[in-house]
């Protein structure tokens, strides 16, 4: 079973925007990112490429930053009916999510932002899927605790 690298594209987009908070940037990481997966079709294989997908993201984005100033979030949200109760939420789950380590915010935003499978996350850190599982259920309970709530 081949890995589709059309459907990793928006998952990996997602990431580096999640990260570098610029769409034209999160844009040209994104490309950069396949860019350097396809050049180097040693390295490809069917299990690993979920994990070089996002190892090759990571680092750019960790580079990115390195030379670059980071700039403020855009302000481009949307009106709605509860924009206020939206925006208290969003403000709220963002405060806890910043409030979390870089590392911990990272497994989160690849577990449940996009989709990642536990394997394939503890393989990226190294871990076993037990210690990873572990570490999720204790940030979940961390974010639960700072945003005053029983359930996330």
């Amino acid at each position: 079973m081949s890995l589709d690298l059309n459907e990793q594209y928006d998952k990996i987009y997602r990431y580096c925007y999640i990260r570098v908070n610029n769409r034209d940037t999160a844009e040209d990481l994104t490309q950069e990112t396949f860019l350097r997966y396809l050049e180097h079709p040693k390295y490809h294989s069917i299990d690993k490429t979920l994990n070089l997908l996002y190892t090759i993201a990571g680092n750019l984005c960790t580079d990115y930053f390195r030379s670059h100033k980071t700039d403020e979030l855009p302000e481009d949200m949307q009106s709605d009916e509860n924009i206020e109760n939206t925006v208290l939420d969003n403000y709220t789950l963002s405060q806890a999510l910043k409030s979390l380590p870089s590392e911990d915010r990272e497994i989160i935003l690849l577990r449940y932002i996009n989709d990642v499978p536990l394997g394939v996350i503890a393989d990226i850190y190294r871990v076993s899927r037990f210690a990873l599982n572990r570490r999720i259920r204790k940030i979940l309970s961390e974010l639960r605790s700072f945003m005053g709530k029983e359930e996330l």
